[in-house]
């Protein structure tokens, strides 16, 4: 990823300041450094923390502190924190923080999320339960700990949540998931009701497969290939290739980064209650 440098030129999102969760690895460092690359000075958080039930290992602080480091590498201000989107009160404790040394928010990448597989009747308590704690509590967390500082700013602001292609559909074996990204969509359109006339804008971006660790571990290879011996990412290149008119097995998760970029822009600015895929037409 080529990174911006002081140039003098302006960024899409000069002058604001983000809030990325989940930003260690994956999607939320993508999205954090390509928000900082256009002006945007960050906020980063993630757990950093296993969960029992999530069948892949989680990112660590040794790959937050390497998210730090590289938008710090683009030349603009980053605040990186060990917090988990279950606890209301990590998150307060964080926005608080941010606020203390940046005055203001105004971007949030609500991203935080895990997936795991199972046929619906084979779920346990906990797999619910810790899904829906994760992905959508942890979005309704994050907004309640931001919102009131956007409200009180008066400067209005954007919420970008990532759910999933996946509410759009419907699969096998991600019942929980599903019923969690699907609650997310109807979160956000509340949340653009609610704060439209404080000229906050709220969308998802909802994508399909994307090249990240929640994608490539074990268990997602399983899943698609349970009739392989040791079915692997080729394999799952293969298989989730036919699934979409484009012929791609996954996007990177810079495509998903582009996307949050443009509706936390001044360019996107009358677009809100919307759930946008960027998902190479797998819901055709």
């Amino acid at each position: 990823m080529v990174f911006r440098e002081g140039d003098g030129s302006m960024g899409r999102v000069e002058g604001k300041v983000a809030l990325v969760t989940g930003a260690a690895r994956g999607q939320g460092r993508s999205h954090a450094l390509r928000l900082a690359q256009e002006g945007a000075d960050v906020v980063v958080l993630d757990a950093c923390t296993e969960i029992d039930s999530v069948p892949y290992p989680l990112p660590t602080e040794v790959e937050l502190k390497e998210t730090e480091a590289l938008v710090a590498a683009t030349g603009r201000r980053v605040l990186a924190r060990t917090a988990d989107v279950r606890s209301q009160e990590q998150l307060d404790a964080v926005v608080d923080e941010a606020l203390a040394e940046f005055g203001h928010i105004d971007i949030v990448a609500a991203n935080a999320g895990i997936v795991g597989f199972r046929p619906t009747w084979e779920l346990s308590d906990t797999e619910w339960q810790d899904m829906l704690d994760v992905n959508l509590t942890g979005a309704f967390h994050t907004v309640k700990a931001v919102v009131p500082a956007m409200i009180e700013a008066g400067r209005g602001g954007s919420i970008v949540i990532t759910s999933s292609i996946q509410a759009m559909l419907g699969s096998a074996n991600i019942a929980h998931y599903n019923a969690s990204k699907s609650g997310v969509m109807g979160l956000m359109r509340t949340l653009a009701a609610e704060l439209g006339p404080h000229g906050i804008r709220v969308n998802t971006v909802n994508p399909s497969a994307v090249e990240t660790p929640m994608l490539l571990n074990e268990a997602t290879f399983r899943i698609f290939g349970p009739d392989l011996e040791n079915p692997g990412p080729d394999d799952l290149w293969e298989r989730s290739k036919n699934r979409n008119p484009m012929g791609v097995g996954w996007l990177s998760a810079a495509h998903l980064s582009n996307a949050v970029l443009f509706l936390a822009s001044d360019e996107a600015q009358y677009i809100t209650g919307v759930a946008l895929p960027v998902d190479m037409g797998v819901r055709l």
